[in-house]
């Protein structure tokens, strides 16, 4: 397995369930992480919250949900999954706390992507 999958599966991602769905491309399966790393979905969602509108953070959150979860980031995931079902219920407690775990956790995985 490519070096830096394998850092991703010990950072804690499910690599090996992801991996299918990238035709067991790992190169592929990498360009797609790089560019869920750099989504302008999480700044739109940051921007959304500031600005209290949560049908436009919903769908940030949702459209984040989606391809975290298709590329198996599950650091990630457990977050956006929170923060989806908050802003689901239309509950903005603990948002803000919830958003900046993901913008850390987000960080973590730049981090580990820029590993050699």
């Amino acid at each position: 397995m490519n070096a830096k999958l394998v850092q991703l599966e010990r950072w804690g991602c499910d690599v090996k369930s992801a991996l299918p769905r990238f035709l067991n491309d790992e190169e592929f399966m990498l360009e797609c992480i790089v560019q869920v790393s750099q989504d302008p979905a999480f700044d739109e969602l940051g921007r959304s919250i500031e600005a209290e509108k949560t049908k436009e953070a919903f769908d940030a959150a949702h459209t984040l949900k989606g391809i975290i979860a298709n590329t198996g980031l599950t650091p990630l995931l457990v977050i956006i999954v929170d923060i989806v079902e908050l802003l689901r219920r239309g509950d903005t407690d603990g948002l803000n706390k919830l958003y900046g775990r993901l913008v850390k956790t987000r960080q973590g995985l730049i981090r580990v992507l820029e590993c050699r």
